[in-house]
């Protein structure tokens, strides 16, 4: 089930709310919400909920034992390799078994395995709670039913954000409820749902459009890369937006995971940015742990290009994503340690104009089946197929509108902070949810991006 269909919203969300909100003890809440997360996760993936228990139940475990054990650092080793294991095994044996075969001349079967949704997701989760009690910033969950909503939370359990079992303890066991921040909550879930809906899949079909042809030319093809760079963002920080609206109506704090990332004027502000709880789980459990910037400048760029080609890998079992990641990498690394003079000389529109240049470069490999795909798109923006063909014009007019509606939410913020009244406020959403669900009524299924990851 998705957040932008019909079933969600006029069915699910409603019967969810209604039933919570019956409830006035929180251990029923955390039972209805438990129950409804389960019934989300099993509506498209009704096998896969099994493995998702055992991870519950394993990582709930885990942490006891680290709390209470006298080696609680093996037990978190044993902890986070079985983690690892189960993550890999469904995400990446497939990737491991073709490069094998490749390297070597082999021909090893693979087993085809469909990817469980959200597995990145709640793995992490379950990985920063262990890590987080064998650290003491957090004391093991005594109770399975908190450490399970902890994982299952429907709002979150998809595609983020990526919730530190820190940061949301408390709220497992105690919520304050508010009529401000339940209708805050309604508010930004209609702005993160018209995003999806309005936005990201209008600008999609533009980039799938552009990337099905055969004889486009550079201008073309930089316009599909721009397509897919603004697609991405509305998709993403759309569906974010909405699980931390749907966070709020359910008593939660989720944290923000976009702010503005394509006013960035480098690519380190960018990823300040853009999914930051992503890149707040890997600094926090893998860059600072392996030495961050403490030992040196050697082993700076060790770690950097540790942690970036893990992050590439995080998002696809496929050379082109850590190619991804490492292209980040390498330019956070020049960045730091050679760009950052001659950036400080340059005017801020030019920072910001190589950055977005360099923003969309990056999603080509993103977005492509492989690396060889990725290498002949950019060489077909770069000119290997000519610069200009009959239908340039027509993209260049047709899409202009929505390609720059697409961009507002990217560079501009909309937290007004109560300066606006509030009736303006609930006008305009209620005609932005209006419009998405007759957007929802006329099309087909289109699925978030990040739920392949």
């Amino acid at each position: 089930m998705v957040f932008s269909s019909l079933n969600f919203l006029f069915i699910f969300l409603p019967i969810t709310l209604l039933l919570y909100y019956i409830c006035k003890d929180i251990t029923w809440k955390n039972v209805i919400l438990l129950i409804a997360s389960l019934v989300f996760y099993a509506w498209g993936e009704p096998v896969y909920i099994i493995l998702m228990v055992i991870s519950i139940l394993f990582n709930y475990l885990i942490g006891k034992d680290i709390e209470q054990s006298s080696h609680p650092k093996a037990t978190l080793v044993f902890g986070i390799i079985i983690n690892i294991l189960i993550l890999g095994y469904f995400k990446y044996s497939g990737m491991l078994v073709d490069t094998i075969n490749s390297i070597a001349g082999l021909s090893i079967h693979k087993r085809e395995l469909a990817l469980p949704v959200g597995i990145s997701f709640y793995t992490f989760q379950a990985m920063s709670y262990i890590i987080d009690v064998y650290r003491k910033d957090s004391k093991a969950q005594q109770k399975i039913l908190p450490f399970a909503v902890y994982i299952t939370m429907f709002p979150q359990l998809i595609a983020g954000p990526i919730v530190r079992y820190e940061d949301i303890e408390r709220q497992l066991t105690v919520r304050r409820f508010s009529g401000n921040d339940f209708s805050g909550g309604v508010l930004t879930f209609i702005k993160g749902l018209a995003q999806k809906v309005i936005l990201a899949n209008c600008i999609g079909a533009v980039h799938t459009e552009i990337l099905g042809m055969t004889d486009r030319g550079a201008v073309v093809a930089w316009i599909g890369a721009i397509a897919y760079t603004l697609q991405i963002f509305n998709d993403f920080a759309g569906y974010s937006n909405m699980a931390i609206g749907l966070g709020k109506m359910l008593g939660f704090t989720f944290p923000k995971n976009f702010d503005r990332p394509y006013a960035s004027t480098s690519v380190t502000e960018f990823w300040r940015r853009w999914h930051i709880s992503l890149s707040t789980w890997f600094k926090e459990y893998l860059y600072i742990p392996l030495g961050g910037n403490r030992k040196g400048k050697f082993r700076q760029v060790i770690n950097l290009l540790i942690v970036w080609s893990l992050t590439g890998l995080w998002h696809g079992a496929a050379w082109n994503f850590v190619a991804w990641g490492l292209y980040y990498g390498i330019l956070l690394i020049l960045e730091k340690f050679v760009l950052n003079k001659l950036r400080a000389k340059l005017p801020k529109a030019v920072n910001w104009l190589t950055t977005f240049i360099i923003v969309i470069i990056g999603w080509v490999f993103f977005f492509s089946n492989s690396f060889s795909g990725a290498a002949d798109y950019l060489g077909t923006m770069f000119g290997a197929n000519g610069f200009a063909t009959a239908d340039t014009l027509f993209y260049l007019l047709g899409y202009i509108v929505i390609m720059v509606l697409g961009m507002v939410p990217a560079v501009v913020s909309f937290d007004d902070n109560g300066k606006k009244p509030a009736v303006i406020k609930w006008i305009a959403c209620i005609l932005l949810f209006v419009l998405s669900v007759a957007f929802l009524v006329s099309e087909s299924y289109n699925p978030f991006l990040y739920f392949r990851f």
